[in-house]
């Protein structure tokens, strides 16, 4: 029949026709004969699509960043977002007749501008950057609770925002600023490292002069007790010095005192010897000279008497005329003092 056509949908395109201004038949991967005179379809898609998008807005600070992410999103009312935009097909259903479905992404695109400009604005440009985490959430919240997204039908499913970078001057700018910061810390830490040793190093010197003091101090005391042992040693001996001349003085005091005393012995024993001879002489003053030697002569030897008799002799030598002595009488007189001799000599060598 002319006018009457066939129409087959994807399970992912919600399918609605329209006869007079009402829907007359409705539903997901739908196929039906129409006929196209008096037949309005609308189809609209329904899976989840991914938009994808980049935007710079600017930071508290006036620096412009740029911002690239994703939402993902579905159409859970398919008659809200046909009555928003013009999902219409064609007369032979291949088509729309419209652009308006191009446009949906546009739709939340603008919304998305919106939610991340009144999230980054806040933000520095140092801390835009390290917010991208914080960024998605709001683009997220604010798109489930956005009422454009809920007129439209629309399931927000995911926000992520995958980079945030700022203007390649501002990049160079930070990479300088970051680049100089690595530095000064390498710096810093080039210096902490010369100044942990540089205090090692010092306590090092401290250490070994604390040795050093401890060395001297344990030298001086050592020195302190040798000094003292040697002092006590002095003293020892002085004190022993003294006491020898002490005994000395005393054992020469003592033997001055024997010699003294011996003297006075000496003297004692010499005046009794001295009055000893005086009284023999005084006894032998009045006897006769001749009895004196007669009493001397007794116990004398043959020899001393003949020697008394030749003194005598030699006395009475003016009035002798002539004396004759014999060789058996000197032979006599001889003999005796040569064996008197002999027997010393004996006496000597035996």
């Amino acid at each position: 029949m002319l006018g009457l056509q066939f129409i087959k949908t994807e399970p992912s395109t919600y399918l609605m026709a329209f006869q007079k201004g009402k829907i007359v038949k409705e539903g997901a991967g739908m196929s039906m004969l129409y006929f196209g005179p008096t037949t309005s379809l609308v189809a609209v898609p329904v899976g989840s699509r991914i938009l994808d998008f980049i935007d710079q807005p600017v930071t508290s600070d006036f620096q412009t960043v740029t911002v690239q992410g994703q939402v993902t999103f579905r159409v859970s009312s398919p008659q809200k977002l046909a009555n928003m935009l013009n999902y219409s097909l064609k007369q032979d259903g291949k088509g729309y007749i419209s652009t308006d479905p191009e446009k949906l992404n546009d739709r939340v695109f603008g919304v998305v501008k919106v939610l991340i400009q009144s999230a980054v604005k806040e933000l520095t440009l140092k801390q835009a950057l390290l917010a991208s985490d914080s960024i998605a959430k709001t683009v997220a919240d604010g798109l489930t609770n956005q009422t454009e997204i809920q007129s439209l039908g629309l399931e927000i499913l995911r926000a992520s925002i995958l980079a945030v970078k700022p203007t390649p001057e501002t990049a160079k700018a930070l990479e300088a600023e970051a680049r100089e910061l690595i530095l000064r810390n390498a710096d810093e830490a080039v210096f902490s490292r010369r100044n942990a040793a540089v205090e090692q190093e010092r306590a090092i010197r401290e250490s070994e002069l604390d040795t050093e003091v401890a060395v001297e101090v344990k030298k001086r005391t050592i020195r302190e007790t040798q000094m003292d042992a040697e002092a006590s040693v002095r003293q020892k001996k002085h004190a022993l010095r003294a006491a020898d001349m002490q005994s000395d003085v005393s054992i020469e005091t003592k033997r001055k005192e024997f010699v003294a005393i011996n003297a006075e012995n000496i003297k004692t024993l010499a005046d009794a010897e001295a009055q000893k001879i005086s009284a023999i002489t005084n006894a032998l003053q009045n006897i006769d000279p001749k009895l004196v030697q007669a009493i001397a002569a007794i116990g004398m030897e043959p020899s001393q008497l003949i020697a008394q008799a030749f003194a005598g002799l030699a006395e009475n030598a003016g009035k002798i005329g002539q004396l004759n002595v014999s060789s058996e009488l000197l032979e006599s007189l001889m003999k005796p003092k040569s064996r008197e001799n002999g027997e010393l000599n004996d006496s000597q060598y035996g």
